[in-house]
């Protein structure tokens, strides 16, 4: 069964950002605005003191598994004691 949360491509390139930019977080006010408070809403984004957007632990698994799954994969390999480079199907 789906249980994963959907993301607009708009919202999927913006948590691809937040993850892209790490602490230095993105700043508020460009057009990807919406995106990120809908992303905050869903747990995957926040503002930070200073305005700034970050995603957060749980943004950084949802891009694993909606952004970049093939990673996800890799990751959960690696978990269980197979190497990281080994091809996954």
């Amino acid at each position: 069964m789906w249980n994963e949360p959907y993301l607009e491509t708009c919202c999927r390139s913006a948590l691809h950002r937040l993850v892209l930019v790490g602490d230095a977080g993105r700043p508020p006010g460009l057009k990807d605005g919406p995106c990120l408070s809908r992303l905050q809403g869903m747990g995957l984004a926040e503002a930070g003191a200073d305005g700034r957007w970050h995603v957060t632990f749980a943004g950084r698994d949802g891009h694993a598994a909606l952004v970049n799954p093939r990673l996800a994969r890799m990751a959960a390999a690696a978990a269980v004691g197979a190497t990281a480079t080994a091809p996954v199907r």
